[in-house]
Protein backbone atom coordinates (compact mmCIF):
# COMPACT_ATOMS: atom_id res chain seq x y z
CA UNK A 1 0.00 0.00 0.00
CA UNK A 2 1.13 3.60 -0.48
CA UNK A 3 2.50 5.66 2.02
CA UNK A 4 -0.49 8.52 1.43
CA UNK A 5 -3.03 5.97 0.16
CA UNK A 6 -5.65 7.26 2.04
CA UNK A 7 -5.65 10.69 0.60
CA UNK A 8 -5.51 9.28 -3.07
CA UNK A 9 -8.64 7.34 -2.17
CA UNK A 10 -10.35 10.66 -1.32
CA UNK A 11 -9.05 12.52 -4.36
CA UNK A 12 -12.33 13.30 -6.53
CA UNK A 13 -11.75 12.08 -9.82
CA UNK A 14 -12.74 8.80 -11.90
CA UNK A 15 -9.40 6.79 -13.36
CA UNK A 16 -10.02 8.26 -16.90
CA UNK A 17 -9.67 11.52 -15.40
CA UNK A 18 -6.56 11.48 -12.72
CA UNK A 19 -3.67 12.68 -12.76
CA UNK A 20 -1.94 11.47 -9.58
CA UNK A 21 0.06 8.21 -9.61
CA UNK A 22 1.55 8.24 -6.49
CA UNK A 23 2.16 11.07 -3.40
CA UNK A 24 5.74 11.38 -2.13
CA UNK A 25 5.52 13.64 0.63
CA UNK A 26 2.53 16.08 1.78
CA UNK A 27 2.19 17.79 5.22
CA UNK A 28 0.90 21.16 6.31
CA UNK A 29 2.76 23.38 4.22
CA UNK A 30 2.80 21.41 0.65
CA UNK A 31 2.75 18.41 -1.21
CA UNK A 32 5.00 16.51 -4.04
CA UNK A 33 4.34 13.99 -6.32
CA UNK A 34 4.14 11.97 -9.54
CA UNK A 35 2.27 11.10 -12.90
CA UNK A 36 3.25 9.21 -15.84
CA UNK A 37 1.35 10.58 -18.91
CA UNK A 38 0.58 7.33 -20.84
CA UNK A 39 1.55 7.15 -24.56
CA UNK A 40 -1.77 5.24 -25.23
CA UNK A 41 -3.71 8.23 -24.00
CA UNK A 42 -6.63 9.26 -26.41
CA UNK A 43 -5.21 13.01 -27.10
CA UNK A 44 -2.12 12.27 -28.12
CA UNK A 45 -3.81 11.24 -31.24
CA UNK A 46 -4.87 15.03 -31.95
CA UNK A 47 -2.33 16.98 -29.98
CA UNK A 48 -0.09 17.00 -32.50
CA UNK A 49 -0.33 13.87 -35.17
CA UNK A 50 2.92 14.25 -36.51
CA UNK A 51 4.53 14.86 -33.10
CA UNK A 52 2.33 14.67 -29.59
CA UNK A 53 3.02 16.83 -27.21
CA UNK A 54 1.05 16.87 -23.33
CA UNK A 55 -1.51 19.29 -23.87
CA UNK A 56 -0.46 22.28 -20.84
CA UNK A 57 -4.02 22.42 -19.91
CA UNK A 58 -3.42 18.61 -18.69
CA UNK A 59 -0.35 19.62 -17.53
CA UNK A 60 -1.77 22.13 -15.98
CA UNK A 61 -4.35 19.88 -14.15
CA UNK A 62 -2.26 16.98 -13.12
CA UNK A 63 -0.23 20.25 -11.17
CA UNK A 64 -3.87 20.99 -9.89
CA UNK A 65 -4.70 17.43 -8.89
CA UNK A 66 -1.00 16.85 -7.18
CA UNK A 67 -0.21 20.29 -5.61
CA UNK A 68 -3.51 21.95 -4.79
CA UNK A 69 -6.44 18.99 -4.47
CA UNK A 70 -4.65 16.77 -2.57
CA UNK A 71 -2.87 19.07 -0.39
CA UNK A 72 -6.61 20.32 0.23
CA UNK A 73 -7.79 17.10 0.94
CA UNK A 74 -4.70 16.56 3.02
CA UNK A 75 -5.30 19.48 5.51
CA UNK A 76 -9.40 18.93 5.41
CA UNK A 77 -8.14 15.59 7.21
CA UNK A 78 -6.18 17.14 9.94
CA UNK A 79 -9.24 18.62 10.92
CA UNK A 80 -11.23 14.98 10.22
CA UNK A 81 -13.76 17.32 8.35
CA UNK A 82 -13.24 15.02 4.97
CA UNK A 83 -15.31 12.39 3.23
CA UNK A 84 -16.74 11.32 -0.34
CA UNK A 85 -18.80 14.67 -0.28
CA UNK A 86 -15.95 16.45 -0.95
CA UNK A 87 -16.46 19.59 -3.03
CA UNK A 88 -13.79 21.02 -4.99
CA UNK A 89 -14.06 24.25 -7.69
CA UNK A 90 -10.52 26.04 -9.55
CA UNK A 91 -10.44 29.24 -8.92
CA UNK A 92 -7.47 30.68 -10.49
CA UNK A 93 -4.43 29.80 -12.13
CA UNK A 94 -0.95 31.81 -13.66
CA UNK A 95 0.91 29.06 -14.99
CA UNK A 96 4.07 29.65 -17.18
CA UNK A 97 5.30 26.80 -20.07
CA UNK A 98 9.26 26.20 -20.18
CA UNK A 99 9.44 22.93 -21.95
CA UNK A 100 7.74 20.08 -23.43
CA UNK A 101 5.97 17.02 -21.68
CA UNK A 102 5.98 13.73 -24.18
CA UNK A 103 4.02 11.13 -23.96
CA UNK A 104 5.43 8.27 -21.61
CA UNK A 105 7.28 10.87 -19.71
CA UNK A 106 7.40 10.94 -15.50
CA UNK A 107 6.83 14.06 -13.78
CA UNK A 108 6.95 15.58 -10.50
CA UNK A 109 4.60 17.49 -9.04
CA UNK A 110 5.89 19.86 -6.39
CA UNK A 111 3.49 22.63 -4.48
CA UNK A 112 4.08 25.35 -1.51
CA UNK A 113 1.29 26.42 0.23
CA UNK A 114 0.95 30.08 -0.55
CA UNK A 115 -2.41 30.05 1.87
CA UNK A 116 -5.27 28.44 3.29
CA UNK A 117 -7.99 30.18 4.65
CA UNK A 118 -12.09 30.29 4.82
CA UNK A 119 -11.95 26.97 2.41
CA UNK A 120 -9.46 28.81 -0.11
CA UNK A 121 -6.57 27.25 -1.14
CA UNK A 122 -3.32 28.92 -3.29
CA UNK A 123 0.08 27.00 -3.89
CA UNK A 124 3.09 27.83 -6.04
CA UNK A 125 3.63 24.96 -7.92
CA UNK A 126 6.01 23.62 -10.36
CA UNK A 127 6.53 20.60 -12.55
CA UNK A 128 9.49 18.74 -13.14
CA UNK A 129 10.56 16.03 -16.03
CA UNK A 130 12.96 12.79 -15.32
CA UNK A 131 15.92 15.04 -15.89
CA UNK A 132 14.95 17.25 -13.04
CA UNK A 133 14.69 20.03 -15.30
CA UNK A 134 11.44 22.61 -14.65
CA UNK A 135 8.85 22.28 -17.38
CA UNK A 136 5.90 24.31 -15.60
CA UNK A 137 5.09 26.90 -12.99
CA UNK A 138 3.03 28.73 -11.62
CA UNK A 139 0.30 29.47 -9.31
CA UNK A 140 -3.01 27.81 -9.09
CA UNK A 141 -6.14 28.07 -5.73
CA UNK A 142 -8.96 26.87 -5.88
CA UNK A 143 -11.74 26.47 -2.88
CA UNK A 144 -11.94 22.94 -0.95
CA UNK A 145 -14.53 22.06 1.39
CA UNK A 146 -15.96 19.42 3.10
Amino acid sequence: MKKYQHILDLLPYGPSFCFVDDLEHIDENGATGTYTFKESASFYAGHFPAQPITPGVLLTECMAQIGLVALGVYLLSLKGKVDESLKIAFAESHVHFEKPVWPGETVKVVSRKIYWRMGKLKCEISMYNREQERTCYGQLSGLIRP
